[in-house]
């Protein structure tokens, strides 16, 4: 039977921008305001009122000041801010992993919603949506014009409520109507497959269900190779923004006996708080290897430092996104929530990845596609205007291409790392070496 570790920090997964959340207790308590902070208040209430009453047009109020605290915030870094009710709901669900929709996945090709596939078992796939079909209009509005976010947050609702949807389809001489009903749509953040002798686990995001998702995952590999058989397991982090800092923490756990796994360190020195391994690995000792590049970011980054510093993985692939600080999440009940940075943190070895990011162990570099040629598609913290500058940052930054061939044939850095695992390629950072391990205890 697989443990959880139940953690005091949880955190929330923010897509593409590769910014992670941590839910903590605050930090010190700040001087109280003195009488110029109150004076450069009173100039702001001046000027507000001002706009107010002179403005060209008449301003929205409440846009005005949520525009006014986003400004006071994002001067403070890229990964402070404040989110209205509807944004603070919207983390709420991506954090949970699940959500009331349709069971597709989908991309934007042609100005037009593309199904990459349907769910099995889901509203989509009973109602006959197919791979390949074209989504030309949503409850009767044309979906060109819109952008792919917001054409997926029209489909998404209330579990048991209808949406339309007009079809175009290869080989349909007309557009074809479905209506599906919505329902709870829970989203795998663990991908699985067997190639032959080697178990692939990749995590597309640390949600609340990352670590029952990884044990399962890990359950059908054990049962589709025999252990004398299997000769290890591949973790692919690219591409994973981050999340959850108590799953990040948990999945590391599940390949370690022990030693710390993470620390977060605040304004005040005595703010630190340690995360450490129990006994138990779930893979039983069977060799790992790690896959980052420059989509690997915050809580995938705790993950592969961990695995790093404590000899139990070999990171391979390119620089990570170097994403090293915790966001609080304050609650202000109807009107949303803050979101404030009030930490860092540190792998085992005490090292902060803010605006460095994870040095594989070994670098394979992934070419791009011709079509890609000549396209920047590095990821860095350190690129970020206004981020945090980081103690072990140095002049290189932090970040690299973050690109993953579609087709495992063409993806060089899983062909590596299998090629490891068979011992079809040799390298002095593989297998790690445990006792040169770093064991804060």
């Amino acid at each position: 039977m697989m443990r959880k570790l139940s953690l005091l920090f949880a955190g929330a997964l923010m897509g593409a921008s590769a910014m992670s959340l941590v839910y903590g207790a605050p930090g010190s308590t700040a001087n109280a305001a003195g009488s110029e902070t109150y004076k450069q208040l009173a100039i702001f209430g001046d000027i507000f009122e001002r706009v107010r009453a002179q403005y060209v047009t008449p301003p929205d109020d409440k846009s005005l000041v949520e525009n006014a605290i986003n400004g006071m915030l994002t001067s403070l870094d890229p990964h402070s801010s404040y989110m209205n009710a509807e944004e603070a709901q919207d983390m709420r669900v991506q954090t949970k992993g699940e959500f009331g929709g349709l069971g597709i996945e989908v991309t934007m090709e042609n100005d037009l919603v593309k199904v990459i596939t349907p769910i099995d078992d889901t509203p989509a796939a009973k109602a006959g949506v197919l791979a390949g079909d074209y989504i030309a209009k949503i409850d009767g509005e044309e979906v060109r014009g819109l952008s792919l976010n917001d054409a997926v947050e029209k489909m998404r609702g209330l579990v048991n409520t209808p949406i339309k949807l007009t079809i175009l389809r290869e080989g349909a001489d007309k557009p074809i109507e479905l209506t599906v009903v919505r329902a709870i749509i829970k989203v795998k953040a663990v991908k699985v497959r067997v190639d032959d002798d080697i178990g692939y686990m990749k995590i597309t995001s640390f949600t609340e269900k990352t670590l029952d998702d990884l044990e399962s995952a890990i359950d059908t590999i054990k049962k589709q190779v025999p252990n004398d058989k299997l000769k290890g397991y591949v973790l692919d982090l690219r591409l994973n923004p981050g999340g959850l800092l108590d799953q990040a923490v948990s999945v590391s756990d599940a390949f370690l006996n022990r030693g710390e796994i993470v620390s977060t360190r605040g304004r005040d020195p005595k703010d630190v708080t340690r995360f450490d391994a129990r006994p138990g690995d779930d893979i039983d000792g069977k060799p790992l290897v790690v896959l980052v590049n420059g989509g690997s970011a915050s809580a995938s980054e705790i993950v592969a430092g961990a695995l790093q510093d404590l000899r139990r993985a070999t990171v391979v692939g390119t620089q990570s996104f170097g994403k090293g600080s915790v966001q609080t999440i304050v609650p202000l009940g109807e009107n949303g929530a803050l979101r404030l940075t009030t930490a860092l943190y540190y792998t085992p070895s005490g090292k902060s990845i803010q605006g460095k990011g994870i040095t594989p162990d070994i670098k394979v570099d992934q070419p791009l596609p011709p079509e890609l040629q000549g396209r920047d598609l590095t990821r860095g913290e350190s690129d970020l205007k206004g981020h945090i500058k980081g103690t072990d940052e140095g002049d290189t930054g932090s970040g690299s291409a973050a690109y993953v061939p579609p087709e495992p044939k063409d993806d060089l850095q899983l062909i590596f790392a299998e090629q490891l695992l068979r011992g079809e390629k040799t390298d002095p950072a593989f297998p790690p070496n445990p006792d040169k391990a770093v064991l804060n205890q």
